[in-house]
């Protein structure tokens, strides 16, 4: 591997984190003839499916040739080191840490100084940006595979033939899980099938399945659970098939938007803060909350959840309306 190469170090936070940062990469694409990215072994699939990424090694894993620069978008000391210790001359990172002073070239982010508006994708782009790379178009991409996205067989179970709607209920809160209310989504997914006529798919990871399960089974006929019958993958191809995907704040979220979909973002907490983290695409839509949480109710620590049990179901469906009868071709962010 050439000098010609950088390194780009995204290994923390969720998926939905990981897919973002592949902006950066892109950026760096434009004056790195290839980029490859250290990210968290349980991100090492999605990553794979960043074009901008020629190699995805997991953390922990061995750095091998020789790069140009390193762009670091989430620090630790333990990713601070990794780029300071391969000896890689340009190292960028998060000023005002302990370990900054490993970095060639400190950012700070944005969000340190009272930011909450700008959206995650332009904080990343600053560590771009300070060596002089930038993606103007700051989308993220999500490439499937040509056998993920034979996903026919997944339907062929169901009976589904034609149009179907995607419904992410769930987000990466496995302590929260037992404690997460459905009530508002059975709301969601039967007025979707009664109303649209097609069958509304509820997805999830394995562990998501109990919440899946139940919300098809209140919601009643033409509402399935495929909940830990997809990999990120299989799920990405079949947001391409979907008329729509209605998703919590999550990585899934994300991923529908990256790869096209008409994408309804729901930020139920008010601590969601759905400027900083809408989904970006194409087709993309945000609903914000409502219901009046507490100031210390935020997803880590909220104790039941009432936002989402309260979902604000007229909401949602009149921010699907209003995205799916805009035009393709140009981002679009509407608010229910």
């Amino acid at each position: 591997m050439g000098a010609d190469r950088a390194l780009l170090i995204a290994a923390g936070g969720g998926i939905g984190d990981t897919l973002l940062a592949g902006v950066v990469a892109r950026a760096l694409r434009g004056r790195y003839a290839a980029v490859d990215a250290v990210v968290l072994p349980a991100h090492a699939d999605l990553a794979a499916h960043i074009p901008a990424l020629d190699r995805v090694i997991p953390l922990g894993g061995r750095v091998l040739g020789h790069y140009a620069a390193a762009v670091v978008t989430w620090a630790t000391m333990t990713t601070a080191l990794l780029p300071f210790r391969a000896g890689i001359p340009i190292r960028v990172g998060q000023a005002r840490r302990l370990y900054s002073a490993l970095f060639t070239h400190r950012v700070v982010v944005r969000s340190e100084l009272g930011d909450r508006t700008t959206h995650w994708t332009q904080i990343l782009l600053d560590y771009a940006r300070a060596i002089g790379c930038d993606d103007p178009a700051a989308l993220p991409e999500f490439a499937v595979r040509a056998d993920e996205r034979d996903a026919a067989a997944l339907l062929r179970v169901h009976d589904i033939a034609g149009d179907f709607i995607l419904l992410h209920p769930t987000r990466g809160l496995s302590a929260q899980r037992s404690r997460w209310p459905v009530d508002g989504f059975v709301a969601l997914a039967r007025r979707l099938a009664e109303r649209d006529g097609v069958p509304i798919l509820v997805t999830g990871a394995a562990d998501d399945a109990a919440i899946a399960e139940t919300i098809a089974e209140r919601a009643g006929r033409g509402v399935v659970s495929i909940a830990g019958a997809t990999t990120l993958g299989v799920f990405g191809a079949l947001a391409e098939r979907a008329c729509a995907v209605l998703a919590m704040d999550s990585g899934p979220m994300h991923v529908a938007a990256a790869v096209g979909a008409p994408t309804v973002g729901i930020f139920a907490l008010q601590a969601d803060e759905p400027d900083r983290w809408a989904p970006r695409g194409p087709r993309v839509a945000t609903v914000r909350a409502t219901y009046p949480c507490p100031p210390a109710h935020r997803k880590e620590t909220c104790p039941d959840f009432a936002c989402v049990r309260e979902l604000d179901v007229a909401g949602v469906i009149a921010a699907l309306d209003a995205l799916v009868a805009q035009p393709k071709g140009s981002v679009q962010l509407v608010e229910g």
